[in-house]
C-alpha cells in the first residue's frame, strides 16, 4: 500500500463550463481564532459555520489536553466549555503543520501555570517563531526555543504583567495575533506596537480584533501600529464563523477559466477576511493586472498565479516574502510546478514570481507530476491548471485535508474527473 505522499491524483480536462452550487467550508482563519477565545473565555461557547480539517483539529485536540471541553455535535459546530482558565497538558501540544493554532497556542501558553511545549511536523519545525519568542520574553514570559522554530518551551505563571512589547511582524501576522488574543489574560492594560510599518495581511489583526471583542475584550487601535489591551479576560459567546474566503479563490478561478458559473452561496463583499479581495483580481481574467502585490492576500496568490499562466499577458507578483515561510517555500513551489508544465512558464527573480502567461496551453498535452510539498495550496491551485491541460497529476492530494478536506469532492460535484488516487 503507498503513502499518501506517493499518492497521485491527475485532473482530466473539463471541455464545458463549471456550473453548480458549491458552498467553502468555514474560515480555517476565524475558526482556530474562535476556539482559542471560547478556550479561554468562562462559559460555554458555541461555534457554528466552523471548518472541521487538520489544522482546526490540532487546535481543539490541545484544547482538550488543556482542560477544555470540546464536542463537535455535527460537521459545521463546535461547542466549547471551559473555566476561562488553561491547563498544563500532561504531553507536549502536536500542532501538525498548523501555523495558526503555534503561533496562537505560544502565546496562550504564558497565561497556564505551568509548562507547555508547543511542537509541530517536521515542516513545522522549519517555520519561523523567533520574533513571538522574544516579544514574549520582553514581558517577562520564561519561553525557549533553541532553533528559533518550534519546538517552543514556555513556562506560564498563570498570566503576565501589564507593559508594552514591539514585535516584529514582517514575516507574518500572526504574531502580532497571537499576542493581542492572549493580552486580556494579563495582569493589567497590555500596549501592543508594531516594530516598522511592514507587516504581512494586516487584515488578518483586524479579523483577529473583531473575534475578541465578540468574546468581551476591550481593545484599542491606538495608532496604525499600537493596539491598547485591558485586562478583561473572555466572556463565553455563540459566534458564527463565515465561509473561507481563500478556498472560495479556487472555485472563482475555475469559474472565470471555463466561462462557468458556480454559485458559492456568499456575495465577494460579504466577506470580511483579506483574500476576498482577489475576487476583483480573478474576474479580470484572461487580462489581469501586469503587476499583483500579494502581500496582503497571501494565500489567495497561488490560485492567481496558476491562473495567470493562462492570462493574455505576463503577470509579476511582488510582495511575496512571507510566501517563502508559509507550509512550503511557496514562491518556490509555484515556480517549480509552472516550470513543470513548461520550462519557460515561469522563473523567480528575488522574491518576486513572473509568470511568462500562454492562452493557448489551454487544451495541450504537457504531462507534469506537481510536487505539492505537502501543502494544500499548492494542490488545489495546480488543480485549475488540471482543467485546461491535460496530464497534470498532483502529487500527495490528500494534503487538502489540512483546510479543505471536501476539495477534490467539490469539483467533482462540479463535474470534474479524475484518474488515480483519489482521497
Amino acid at each position: 500500500m503507498t503513502s499518501d505522499s506517493m499518492k497521485k491524483l491527475t485532473i482530466l480536462p473539463t471541455d464545458h463550463p463549471l456550473r453548480g452550487h458549491v458552498r467553502p467550508p468555514g474560515s480555517k482563519s476565524i475558526t482556530n481564532r474562535a476556539l482559542l477565545l471560547a478556550g479561554l473565555a468562562k462559559g460555554t461557547s458555541r461555534l457554528t459555520g466552523g471548518l472541521k480539517s487538520d489544522d482546526t483539529r490540532y487546535m481543539a485536540e490541545a484544547l482538550r489536553a488543556m482542560g477544555v471541553e470540546v464536542s463537535e455535535p455535527d460537521e459545521t459546530t463546535f461547542v466549547v466549555t471551559s473555566t476561562g482558565k488553561l491547563l498544563p497538558p500532561a504531553a507536549p501540544l502536536f500542532l501538525g503543520n498548523a501555523g495558526t493554532a503555534t503561533r496562537f497556542l505560544t502565546a496562550a501558553a504564558a497565561l497556564v501555570d505551568g509548562t507547555v511545549v508547543v511542537d509541530g511536523d517536521q515542516h513545522m519545525r522549519k517555520r519561523p517563531i523567533k520574533p513571538l519568542v522574544e516579544a514574549l520574553g520582553t514581558l517577562g514570559v520564561e519561553v525557549t526555543s533553541e532553533t528559533g522554530c518550534p519546538p517552543v518551551t514556555v513556562k506560564g505563571t498563570g498570566g503576565f504583567p501589564a507593559g508594552r512589547v514591539v514585535i516584529d511582524a514582517g514575516l507574518s501576522s500572526q504574531y502580532v495575533s497571537a499576542l493581542l488574543m492572549a493580552a486580556p489574560g494579563a495582569k493589567g492594560p497590555v500596549n501592543i506596537e508594531l516594530a516598522g510599518d511592514e507587516i504581512g495581511a494586516r487584515g488578518y489583526i483586524d479579523l483577529t480584533v473583531a473575534a475578541m471583542r465578540a468574546f468581551g475584550a476591550e481593545v484599542e487601535q491606538l495608532s496604525p501600529s499600537v493596539w491598547q489591551v485591558a485586562p478583561t479576560g473572555y466572556k463565553a459567546a455563540d459566534y458564527v464563523i463565515e465561509p473561507d474566503a481563500s478556498a472560495a479563490t479556487y472555485l472563482w478561478a475555475a469559474e472565470v477559466l471555463t466561462g462557468g458559473a458556480i454559485d458559492i452561496g456568499v456575495p465577494a463583499d460579504a466577506f470580511s477576511q483579506p483574500d476576498a479581495r482577489a475576487h476583483a483580481v480573478i474576474a479580470s481574467f484572461p487580462n489581469l493586472p501586469a503587476v499583483i502585490d500579494g502581500s496582503q492576500m497571501q494565500d489567495a496568490i497561488p490560485t492567481i498565479a496558476v491562473l495567470a499562466a493562462f492570462n493574455n499577458t505576463p503577470v509579476r507578483f511582488v510582495g511575496l516574502a512571507n510566501l517563502r515561510v508559509k507550509e512550503c517555500d511557496r514562491v518556490r513551489a509555484l515556480s517549480l510546478g509552472l516550470t513543470a508544465i513548461r520550462p519557460d512558464l515561469a522563473h523567480e527573480e528575488g522574491d518576486d514570481l513572473i509568470v511568462s502567461s500562454d492562452p493557448t496551453l489551454a487544451g495541450q498535452t504537457l504531462p507534469a507530476s506537481i510536487d505539492t510539498f505537502a501543502d494544500h495550496r499548492i494542490a488545489m491551485s495546480f488543480a485549475l491548471a488540471g482543467l485546461k491541460i491535460h496530464g497534470i497529476a498532483i502529487e500527495d492530494p490528500g494534503c487538502v485535508a489540512k483546510t479543505y478536506p471536501a476539495y477534490w469532492d467539490a469539483l467533482a460535484s462540479l463535474g470534474v474527473e479524475f484518474t488515480g488516487d483519489r482521497p
